[in-house]
């Protein structure tokens, strides 16, 4: 599990352009900054993603967030969470949120500054290429939806968008 932020400022990748073509993308005015967080679980079962969206990364969002995975998604069972070491994370709120869960859950910390280690790190970049890279939005609603909707597909077993992983061993 993990966070990604999403912004206005598209992030910008190599892209295939005509010869003697140049893509242009136009750039944000100056005070135009927004912002929104999707916090998101990946489940290495069925290749899914279970997500909720935030105005801030915080404590409090976070607790939101594994409530909304532990009570919602996921109500019974043994579920294994890869966690980095933001701050945030470890929070002594986020100990005590999950301390009440913690006949069902493990909590797997990810060595500092490895996020290769982390599968949703790896979805976040897909998430970016198909949803933001090179898009310049109108609003910020408009980019939560296109990152909404690449998520929704990751979701539909039939859909040609969705990444999966190798599970050979």
């Amino acid at each position: 599990m993990d966070e990604v932020s999403l912004n206005l400022e598209p992030p910008l990748h190599a892209c295939w352009m005509k010869q003697g073509q140049q893509k242009i993308i136009p750039a944000l005015h100056p005070g135009t900054k927004q912002h929104r967080h999707l916090f998101g679980a990946y489940c290495w079962n069925d290749d899914q993603v279970r997500w909720r969206v935030a105005g801030w990364k915080n404590s409090q969002s976070f607790i939101e967030f594994i409530e909304y995975l532990l009570v919602d998604q996921y109500p019974t069972g043994r579920i294994v969470l890869a966690m980095d070491n933001v701050s945030y994370h470890k929070s002594a709120a986020v100990l005590a949120a999950l301390s009440l869960f913690e006949h069902r859950v493990l909590v797997f910390w990810l060595p500092p500054y490895c996020p290769e280690l982390n599968l949703i790190e790896r979805y976040w970049k897909h998430l970016k290429q198909l949803a933001c890279a090179n898009k310049l939005r109108n609003s910020i609603e408009e980019v939560v939806a296109s990152a909404e909707y690449v998520l929704s597909q990751q979701n539909d077993l039939k859909s040609k968008l969705r990444l999966t992983f190798s599970k050979d061993l």
